[in-house]
């Protein structure tokens, strides 16, 4: 038996785990992928909550490895294959954030020595083209087929800024909406390092270029990194400065609005139903503005997706038959029909599967969690594998039903980063 699978066997799901132990959630999974150990003195109190000596939880923590995984010369602290696909794409977005990132910094003059025999684009056409590719990222059933077009965009980009002359504010615009697509990719694929640089440079860039909204966006999307790990204070936080400049942009924009419902998830989080319940209030008041709030790239918020995201919220908060209603509701829309938007429909119906979970339901919970299983496949989305994944930790005794653990099987087969 491994660590995941005691942690399992008596109903703990990492995040309450974590809690016992006064660490992050993310720890809590190191240890489980065997990725670090616990510290001596976390290791005392690691055993009481898995109820196990320290010689068991030694053995828990120290797996035997199969004679199949190990290559002759190889130790291991080895390092990834450099080879290995997915580590070369990390390395080339990482490295293309990097040069961006100072090539927007340089002085005009150096950057001018920089762009000998360099083609170069105008603002215009990187405006139309990153809302090109904002359309064809929303419309993918697997939002890492957009990669490779947005990866040759960010190199044309580098030689665009290289090329710059002064401080053209169109130009690092451009680049700032570029950046948070890139980011939007990354997060998909549970690329949380890389999509957390990538929100950063955009933030960076949209200062530079006085862009407010296109800076509050860029927070708004860090923030959501910081959820993803369940680190609800620190979400808050960066979100109060997104309000902030959100303030100081266009109001005619739904920059501020969708400021708020991303801060009603924050707050669910903190377990705070009335600033959950007035930050939903806000984000409700996108309704009031005229067309052309939205641009259909970095900034998509037009009010549609709210009872999807209140229902999420009220799960969160504990108010099941609230979130319940408001979630079958949203299955209704037509953008979640079957066969439409495949990653929301997925995130609505693992919400659904919670509900059944919490209420110690397995057939809602399989019934749903089996068919975010399939949408999860069929879009390759890794964020609705990585939902699904903190469902199956939520399973505990629900296990013993035979449905549920064929459940908890299938989505151990998802693939998430």
């Amino acid at each position: 038996m491994g660590l995941a699978k005691r942690r399992r066997t008596l109903g703990y799901s990492q995040e309450k785990l974590a809690q016992l132990l006064g660490v992050d959630r993310t720890t809590v999974g190191r240890w489980e992928s065997g990725r670090t150990a616990p510290q001596p003195p976390q290791r005392r109190a690691l055993a009481t909550a898995l109820d196990i000596s320290l010689h068991e939880l030694d053995a828990l923590l120290s797996p035997p490895r199969a004679a199949s995984e190990e290559r002759p010369g190889q130790q291991p602290s080895d390092p990834p294959n450099a080879g290995d696909p997915d580590e070369m794409i990390r390395r080339q977005f990482l490295r293309i954030l990097t040069v961006s990132g100072a090539l927007s910094a340089l002085p005009a003059e150096e950057a001018e020595a920089l762009a000998a025999g360099v083609r170069r684009g105008t603002p215009a056409d990187f405006a139309r083209m990153n809302s090109h590719l904002w359309q064809v990222y929303q419309l993918a059933r697997s939002k890492a087929s957009v990669y490779p077009v947005v990866r040759d965009q960010l190199t044309t980009l580098n030689e665009a800024l290289a090329g710059k002359r002064g401080n053209d504010r169109p130009l690092l615009s451009a680049a700032a909406d570029l950046f948070q697509l890139a980011g939007e990719v990354a997060f998909d694929a549970n690329r949380y390092a890389d999509a957390a640089a990538s929100y950063a440079l955009a933030a960076s860039i949209s200062k530079d270029a006085g862009a407010y909204d296109l800076w509050a966006c860029a927070l708004v999307r860090h923030a959501y990194v910081d959820m993803s790990e369940h680190r609800y204070h620190q979400a808050a936080h960066m979100l109060g400065v997104a309000e902030r400049l959100a303030g100081r942009g266009d109001k005619a924009l739904s920059t501020r609005h969708w400021v708020a419902s991303v801060q009603a998830e924050a707050h669910a989080g903190l377990g705070d139903l009335e600033a959950c319940e007035r930050a939903l209030g806000r984000a409700e008041e996108v309704r009031e503005l005229t067309p052309g709030s939205v641009n259909g790239g970095w900034l998509r918020f037009d009010g549609s997706r709210l009872a999807e995201e209140r229902g999420a919220r009220y799960v969160r908060l504990g108010r099941l038959d609230l979130a319940e209603a408001t979630l079958r509701q949203a299955l209704q829309h037509t953008a979640l029909a079957s066969g439409q938007a495949l990653r929301r429909r997925g995130a609505v119906l693992t919400d659904l599967a919670a509900i059944g979970v919490k209420r110690r339901d397995p057939e809602q919970a399989v019934s749903y969690g089996r068919e975010a299983v399939d949408l999860a496949r069929a879009s390759s989305s890794g964020y609705v594998a990585r939902r699904l994944r903190d469902l199956s930790d939520e399973f505990g005794p629900l296990s013993r039903d035979h449905r549920v653990a064929e459940l908890g099987a299938e989505i151990a087969t998802l693939s998430t980063p």
